[in-house]
């Protein structure tokens, strides 16, 4: 009996804390304006940014999308860092030279954990641009992308801004699990940023100031990691600049790529993003993390629970696990209305159940170990 009161007690504290935590972070979905520009021109120059290891199946679609932005040349460098490659990457990319794309490679002789930092640190240091705006080399935006973000910039007096990443073009229902998903993490970016305590943002569509990247020292300090690029980089600067953060909501402002196709691949992105946790430095973020990983540990406890059936604990499993799927249906449902993909949220209750089950073992195998990132093992 003591063991079920035990349980029944974690269960329903950390049902509260999590419910509480949603309708927090909803406050800060609606304390951000949706963005459209007023100005009908933009007058400042940037430098956007991709690293790419082999994507040659990739690379050109995304260049399309840059090269064909509303947006004017005169303004717009873009800079490519072949990170080497061993496929047509550089190749292609090479072939996009006459339409503005410089490449550069790295030839690094001995081993890096950090291949993808040097990489966007040597593009910065070639870059002209005011703003420094990075992307992937699997991403697809529409043509006012650029111009979307650059007038955010300029009317609000951003120092850096995170914009929508959404998946699209999913081939099988594992895929669109993970549009769902994935439309969740972004929302506790955006979130995040809105209650001025910024915690994540997505390197597919991040813009800051090429000075503040220089003030910040770049990537000292977190350079060590393999990943962390966006979200280790975002920490350093809310610790000083907070307040100049945004987040670009808009329709605009949305990039797309790609879910992952087989669930290995899902699990090695994961453990990668979850690796970063190990350098939080702001303990709000911590405890933001650790508050979800002990509800979703409390949740499959009171599965098991219910599956063998102990006396009073069905109840306060159904409610629990109620609440999460209300609480997270409120929450996402703005962000899929953003995207225009409201259909996805017939999928939430078979994902309420895996999202528990994930991200308990991916806060604990992200933190251990090393994984597989573009063909190499990093940590």
């Amino acid at each position: 009996m003591w063991v079920t009161t035990s349980l029944d007690l974690f269960l329903v504290t950390m049902t509260v804390v999590y419910v509480v935590l949603v309708l927090y972070m909803l406050r800060g979905w609606f304390q951000i304006p949706y963005f459209k520009s007023t100005y009908k021109t933009v007058r400042t120059p940037i430098s956007v940014l991709i690293a790419a290891r082999n994507e040659e199946t990739n690379i050109a679609r995304t260049l399309d999308c840059i090269v064909n932005q509303d947006f004017p040349k005169e303004l717009l460098q873009i800079i490519v860092v072949d990170d080497h490659s061993t496929d047509n990457t550089a190749a292609i990319v090479a072939s996009y030279a006459a339409q503005g794309v410089t490449l550069l490679q790295l030839n690094e002789g001995g081993k890096l954990n950090s291949y993808k930092k040097l990489a966007i640190s040597r593009a910065i240091a070639q870059a002209s641009g005011e703003i420094i705006v990075t992307t992937d080399a699997d991403c697809r935006m529409g043509t006012r992308w650029l111009r979307t973000v650059v007038s955010y910039f300029e009317e609000t007096g951003a120092y850096m801004v995170s914009s929508p990443v959404a998946y699209s073009e999913e081939k099988s229902y594992f895929e669109r699990l993970q549009t769902l998903e994935f439309l969740y993490l972004i929302g506790l970016g955006a979130v995040g940023i809105g209650n001025k305590n910024p915690t994540t943002c997505n390197g597919a569509n991040l813009a800051y100031r090429r000075d503040l990247f220089y003030e910040m020292g770049g990537f000292n300090g977190i350079d060590n990691l393999a990943s962390g690029d966006d979200e280790l980089f975002l920490h350093k600067v809310a610790e000083k600049y907070a307040e100049k953060i945004g987040f670009c909501k808009s329709k605009d402002a949305i990039v797309y790529t790609d879910a992952k196709a087989t669930l290995s691949g899902f699990i090695s992105q994961r453990r990668r993003w979850a690796s970063k946790s190990t350098k939080y430095r702001d303990k709000r973020v911590v405890w933001l993390g650790v508050s979800i990983w002990l509800f979703n540990l409390s949740l499959i406890a009171g599965l098991i629970q219910f599956i063998i059936d102990l006396p009073n604990v069905n109840v306060l499993f159904l409610l629990a696990f109620g609440m999460k799927m209300l609480a997270e249906l409120v929450f996402i449902y703005p962000l899929c209305g953003l995207v225009n993909r409201r259909s996805l949220l017939a999928n939430l209750f078979p994902l309420s159940f895996i999202h528990a089950v994930y991200l308990v073992y991916i806060g604990l195998a992200g933190n251990v170990g090393k994984y597989d990132w573009k063909g190499r093992k990093v940590n």
